[in-house]
């Protein structure tokens, strides 16, 4: 049974620089092979993780509105591009959703996509999924029947909102998640007591904080994948103890 895990958050929190982590995480504790889903329409996990992606599964989408070759059904077609798309690293694998870029009904195309999504799930031990920013994904449902969600805020009161209310919003659409967790992300120093009081403010149980950390920038700066940080890392040292609280082993 694959162990899912959602990202949710506003945008700007570090979601998907947190989920790059948690792959990470997952890697090294050996809950392997994990399946990264990039379910963020401005898609760059891919870089977190410093890999290349060449097709989404939402070019498949516009591929087969136009029509497949002769002689190869719809089913068969679908199937062949979401193999293509998956990018395969050491012990872990990338999906990238994609966007679709035309008009008109892509029923045909999503149901075929989430049939054999499915199946492809089944052969990953563990599944992280980087939603996009803010709540649509969960009006969408697409964060329905997971294991974990993981919601992320920097260290604001919008952000701490926009989380309070995404778990609210879980909580009204009546989601099949096994577990909700909270997590504040880029904290300056000497700002943990101002960001508790604000926490208490909401319906939140806070699971931890990570800390600004000078690596993370620098990382970023230089493009290079923070898939890659080393142990000396302070943000990557914190999430790997809350990582270690939330997930099952």
């Amino acid at each position: 049974m694959t162990y899912s895990i959602g990202m949710a958050g506003k945008g700007g929190t570090g979601k998907t620089t947190l989920a790059g982590l948690l792959i990470k995480y997952l890697v090294k504790t050996g809950k392997t092979p994990v399946l990264a889903v990039d379910a963020d329409s401005n898609a760059n996990l891919n870089e977190v993780l410093g890999l290349d992606v060449e097709e989404t599964l939402g070019d498949a989408r516009e591929e087969m509105k136009k029509g497949v070759a002769t002689g190869m059904t719809k089913d068969v077609f679908m199937k062949m591009k979401l193999e293509q798309s998956v990018v395969e690293a050491k012990n872990f694998d990338l999906v990238v959703m994609g966007r679709p870029e035309g008009s008109g009904c892509y029923c045909a195309a999503n149901t075929l996509l989430t049939q054999y999504l499915d199946t492809l799930i089944n052969n990953y031990t563990s599944m992280v999924i980087d939603n996009e920013a803010g709540m649509e994904h969960i009006s969408r449902l697409t964060t329905n029947n997971i294991d974990l969600l993981l919601v992320v805020s920097d260290a604001s009161r919008r952000g701490i909102h926009s989380a309070a209310r995404i778990l609210e919003l879980t909580d009204e659409l009546g989601l099949q998640i096994s577990r909700k967790a909270f997590v504040v992300n880029q904290v300056k120093e000497g700002l943990m007591e101002t960001i508790e009081k604000m926490v208490h403010e909401y319906p939140l149980d806070l699971i931890g904080v990570i800390p600004e950390d000078v690596q993370v920038h620098d990382f970023d700066l230089a493009g290079r994948p923070t898939i890659e940080l080393d142990e000396g890392s302070k943000a990557l040292k914190a999430a790997f103890e809350i990582f270690g609280k939330i997930i099952d082993h």
